[in-house]
Order: structure tokens, then sequence, then C-alpha cells
């Protein structure tokens, strides 16, 4: 017997944890579905922490969903379909954790199971296929989860290549002031070291801030890069997440796009799962735990209990004060007319054109304003390196 803990929701959508012991997770899994609960999940206890396992390539996952739909669309088997997959897969790493979800499959477990067993693969994915399970409706549910990821890569791609020019700016203007301060400025101090010139007070600063970083730019270095090693490992704690995250969310015009891609990709991943046949309390649940912003997420849980209680999700997510009006008012709308998921899409595409626009909006303000600091600051370092020769020249031109 092995002690497996299981995930799982009673009559009531009342969400808890419990250990038992069992001869495998799929006879502990169909016990507690008899007895009339909702299973999430059910993990052997050794096998905790595998949500630490490497993540597999987005792009690549979902070639393999197409594949893989296409395959059962055309007649073939679960398992035959998964075993075709795992031989074609170039990426080692991946087609390993295929091909244990193939052997898995094979003794008896369901795919969603098989799949929730390898960690790295999204929540959403795993909550997906258990719905297809349930429904018997798995090419449909599969359809729609790749529509979901292709529309949420499309966009993130779309974010991605926004901010790579202004990235690009701020790491030229830090290597230039580098090269300026470690290596221009100190030539320029032995030369006016040779000539006993009197200096103004800016070359000498500028002077000064190159001999400290000549002597203890390593030191400095070396204190950055701990500081930086301490804050990554600072941010993946709960307490670290969820104070960057209310820093991140409280930034002038950043914040706010912030705030509604979040709540776009919430709506998005919402959406899916109830089209897919899962109840609410389970669909908001995976979703608030397939975004970034741990505030957002927290609000999200407290609407839970609300919604529990047979309060609306439209009321549950204004008490939480998080949420915007607007996304407030479509989602109260889609609950009127019986229409919440495609309410939740609207919401959605709503919020990502929104985002799209305020980011092309704010990057062609700094884009300007980065090359203006640049040139300022430049413009500043050379004015205080020639300064002297310029004094020079003139005191020349005066005899």
């Amino acid at each position: 017997m092995t002690e497996f803990v299981i995930k799982l929701a009673d009559e009531r959508g009342r969400v808890q944890e419990q250990t038992h012991a069992a001869a495998t997770a799929e006879e502990l899994r169909a016990r507690f579905t008899q007895a009339g609960y909702y299973v999430y999940s059910v993990k052997a206890r050794s096998a905790l922490g595998g949500s630490s396992k490497k993540k597999v390539n987005l792009e690549t996952f979902l070639i393999f969903n197409q594949q893989f739909l296409t395959l059962i669309r055309a007649g073939l088997p679960i398992l035959g379909s998964m075993e075709l997959l795992a031989r074609r897969q170039k990426d080692a790493h991946f087609r390993a954790q295929l091909e244990d979800v193939a052997a898995r499959v094979k003794t008896g477990e369901s795919i969603s199971q098989a799949f929730e067993a390898q960690g790295g693969f999204p929540i959403v994915y795993t909550t997906t296929l258990l719905a297809g399970e349930r429904s018997g409706n798995l090419e449909e549910v599969l359809q729609r989860y790749l529509d979901f990821q292709r529309v949420s890569l499309t966009f993130r791609k779309k974010l991605k290549a926004s901010l790579i020019y202004p990235a690009l700016l701020v790491v030229m203007v830090v290597g230039l002031l580098i090269f300026l301060i470690t290596f221009v400025v100190p030539r320029f101090a032995q030369l006016y070291d040779q000539l006993g010139t009197r200096l103004p007070w800016l070359t000498l600063a500028m002077l000064q801030m190159g001999q400290y970083a000549q002597h203890y730019g390593i030191y400095a270095a070396i204190v950055v890069a701990v500081v930086v090693f301490g804050v990554s490992r600072w941010i993946k704690t709960d307490s670290g997440a969820t104070t960057v995250d209310r820093i991140r969310i409280s930034l002038p015009i950043f914040g706010n796009v912030w705030l509604k891609y979040q709540v776009g990709l919430f709506s998005r991943t919402l959406s899916t799962l109830l089209t897919g046949g899962l109840p609410l309390v389970p669909s908001l649940e995976t979703a608030a735990r397939s975004i970034d912003s741990r505030q957002i997420a927290n609000a999200v849980y407290r609407s839970v209990e609300t919604v529990r209680e047979g309060k609306g999700l439209s009321a549950s997510l204004q008490s939480t004060k998080v949420f915007p009006e607007l996304a407030i008012e479509m989602i109260e709308v889609g609950e009127s007319t019986g229409a919440l998921p495609q309410m939740l899409n609207s919401v959605a595409e709503f919020f990502e054109e929104d985002v799209q626009a305020n980011l092309t909006a704010a990057m062609s303000l700094i884009e300007p304003a980065i090359l203006i600091v640049m040139g300022i600051v430049v413009t500043g370092i050379l004015i205080a390196l020639y300064l002297p020769i310029f004094s020079l020249s003139a005191g020349g031109m005066s005899h």
C-alpha cells in the first residue's frame, strides 16, 4: 500500500486535502468519486515537489498537442498516439516525459493523472484534460485549450517585441557609461597628471569617480551580483512575490498595464475551463493558480468563499476591490444573460487590446526619454573631461 495525498471537493464545493493509503492512485480516485466527491488530484507523497521539474517549451508543447489532437480525431487510440508522438519527439526531456505518460496510461491511469504526475506542465492543461475525460469530449476540450494558448502566446510575443528596443537602449547606455568611466576617464587622469595643470571641480569629480571604478569596481560588481541573487531568491518566497506584485501594481502607468494584463489572462483561462465543462469553483481556483499576480490570485481565492455561499461571481469579485469596474460590469452582464464564458472571452480581448495600446503609447515616450538621458550623461562626461583642455587652449591663445 502507498500513501497518497488527495485533493478533493465535497458537494458544497469545499476543497480539502487528505492523506490515504491505497494500492494505486486510480483506486483511491475511484473510491472518492463513487462517494460523491469531485477529485482534483491524487499524488504519491514521495512524488510531491515534482512541480519544480523543468518546464517544457510552450511552442514545442503546442505542436505536440496539435499533433495529438489530429491523431485522436483520425481514430487512433490515446495510448497509440502518445507512443507514436513520444518516438518522434526531438527534445530528450519532453520525450522522456511522454514515454512516462504512455507507460502510466498503459497501467490504467487517466491521461490527466499521467500528465499531472510529470510536473512542469501548465495546471490549466491537466485540469482541461480532466474536464474532457469527465465530459467524454476530450477532442473539443483539447481544441479549446489550443485556441486559448495560441492567442496567449501571440499576445506575449507582441508584448516582448515591444519591450526589446527599450531594453537594448538601456543595455547600451549602461555599457557606454561603464566604458567611459573605467577606460576613458583613467586615460585622461594620466594625461592631466603629466601636465600638472589646475583642474576644475567637475573634472576632479569625474577623475575621482574613474579611480573608484578602477579600484573598487570588481567589489561593487560582486556586491551587486550577491544582492541580485538574494533578491531573486526572496522573490520566489510567498512574502517576496506578494510584496513585488504589490509594488508592481502601484507603479504609475505600468502598474495599470500589469493589472489589466493579469485580469485578461485570468478571464481567458476561466472562460476556457468553464467552456470545457468544469464547475465554477474549481475553474476559479485553477485560473487563480495559473496567473502571476499574487494580489489578483488572492482576490480570486477570497471570492471563491462567497461564490460557495451562493453569491454571484461579479459581486464576489467586486467585494475584493481589486478587479477593474469594467471587468466586473461585463461579468455581471454575462451572468445575467447566461453567457458567462463568452463574456469572459470578451473581457480578455478588451483588456489585451487595451494593454497593447497602453504599452505602445508608453514605449513611444520612454524610448526618446532614454536617448535624451543618454545624451545628457555622455555630454556631461565629455565636457568634464575636455574642460581643462579648453582652458589650456584659451590660456594659450591669450598669451
